[in-house]
């Protein structure tokens, strides 16, 4: 099992590449902005996926909430941001 833990890991590192690659090539603020929420997406199912590595899913699910949370509200702010234009 722990084989197949490790398997998933190396592929959501992948896809973590993938999405930094659109963070820092896209196009438009817009593609950034959503490689960057894809990117927080895959990095919280890592930290789950580490957590049942290590017998410690309670903890790295709290973890992961948290990181959740705060990615919650920079999306928000963000979006806050480009809807204005821009202007603080």
């Amino acid at each position: 099992m722990r084989e197949f833990f490790i398997f998933v890991l190396i592929q959501l590192v992948i896809l973590i590449v993938v999405y930094l690659y659109r963070v820092v090539q896209g196009p438009t603020v817009y593609d950034r902005v959503l490689g960057l929420n894809g990117l927080s997406t895959k990095a919280i199912i890592l930290l789950v996926v580490i957590g049942t590595i290590y017998d410690r899913v309670g903890m790295f699910v709290d973890i992961s909430t948290g990181y959740a949370l705060l990615n919650l509200v920079g999306s928000i702010a963000i979006a806050k941001y480009l809807e204005h234009g821009g202007a603080a």
